[in-house]
């Protein structure tokens, strides 16, 4: 189970990309939803948290 960083609820299903959590829902929208369209841009809004997140390595 993950917090969806798009939709923000709790979900069973969806992908991890680095700490953050998509669930599956969100990244359907998000694959088929036309770079041209306003909801992409949300989508991107929404996406940005997990380019700015600190990695640490062991």
């Amino acid at each position: 189970m993950g917090h969806c960083i798009i939709c923000e609820e709790d979900r069973m299903q969806g992908i991890r990309i680095c700490t953050s959590f998509i669930c599956i829902s969100c990244e359907y929208n998000l694959i088929h939803t036309d770079t041209q369209e306003e909801k992409y841009r949300y989508y991107v809004q929404k996406l940005k948290p997990i380019n700015q997140q600190t990695l640490y390595s062991s």
